[in-house]
């Protein structure tokens, strides 16, 4: 465990772990960014700006022994944490996150980001004598690790309830699928809904009645679950596939049918012709 009192040797690992774990963090949003998130509206470029600040941050932490970028980097960390939990738990910007293992993962670098950038900036105030003016108990080595861990634990313990609602039935599937396909008007164009009216779309890589889009694809681009019956307006053929976990899924004209996380209302396409989870996304067009 590390020691407060001990030299700038610990202070120097302290400062490399902290940082590294920050391009850890940012690295995977940069991730999620790239496959997914930049076509969501604000949560987007706030991925973008996140990953950039924390970059940025872990060399501010590398560069210098202060405390202040080491303190910054330590709220930056759990402050991103808050931010996942808020957006999975209440939404955020009209966007509501489900919980998935690369959010649980990002997660727990961050808690660990914390524990270091914190130890890391309470070691080098007690070093240029900045706590000196503190009484004798708040000074104290005992106190500052405490402190510590008992804000690791409360963010531990958030994110293992987080990791019990990521292990239920994933809210976004239920929500997707419809007894009905409909159609609306979105930018002049008819396009197909589902019965919520949220936008419906198909993945270029799929073959005919085949669905190639799982693990974080399928969370990211629910599957329509079928069957579905046509509404007023709707041209083509609707049916069904089986998907390997047994469910099934709509398809038109033999194309899998899926909804898209980032579309939170009627008349959004945020899915439409863009290049994620491994291929095109198009909205399916309904011609009269």
């Amino acid at each position: 465990m590390w020691n407060p009192g001990s030299g700038g040797r610990d202070l120097l690992a302290l400062r490399v772990v902290g940082a590294g774990l920050l391009v850890a963090t940012a690295a995977i949003h940069l991730d999620l960014y790239l496959t997914g998130y930049r076509t969501i509206p604000t949560i987007g470029w706030l991925f973008l700006l996140q990953l950039i600040v924390a970059f940025v941050l872990a060399a501010a932490v590398l560069a210098t022994s202060n405390w202040l970028p080491a303190a910054v980097g330590a709220v930056f960390a759990l402050s991103v944490l808050g931010g996942y939990l808020l957006t999975v738990w209440i939404g955020l910007f009209g966007f509501k996150e489900v919980s998935t293992t690369a959010g649980i993962a990002a997660g727990i670098v961050e808690v660990a980001a914390f524990a270091a950038l914190a130890s890391a900036a309470i070691l080098s105030a007690r070093r240029q004598g900045l706590l000196t003016g503190l009484p004798a108990s708040l000074q104290s080595a005992r106190i500052s690790v405490g402190a510590v861990g008992a804000a690791c634990a409360v963010a531990i313990v958030l994110l293992a309830v987080d990791l019990a609602e990521a292990g239920s039935p994933a809210p976004p599937a239920t929500a997707s699928g419809s007894a009905v396909v409909k159609t609306a008007k979105i930018g002049g164009a008819t396009v197909l809904t589902n019965a919520a009216g949220l936008t419906v779309y198909v993945f270029v890589p799929d073959p005919l009645n085949k669905s190639t889009c799982y693990g974080s694809c399928a969370v990211y681009w629910p599957p329509v679950k079928g069957p579905v019956s046509a509404g007023p307006g709707v041209t083509g053929h609707l049916g069904t596939i089986t998907r390997t976990d047994g469910t099934k899924q709509a398809t038109y004209n033999g194309h899998p049918l899926y909804t898209y996380i980032a579309d939170s209302a009627p008349g959004q396409a945020h899915g439409n012709n863009v290049n994620l989870n491994g291929g095109l996304w198009f909205d399916v067009k309904v011609t009269g």
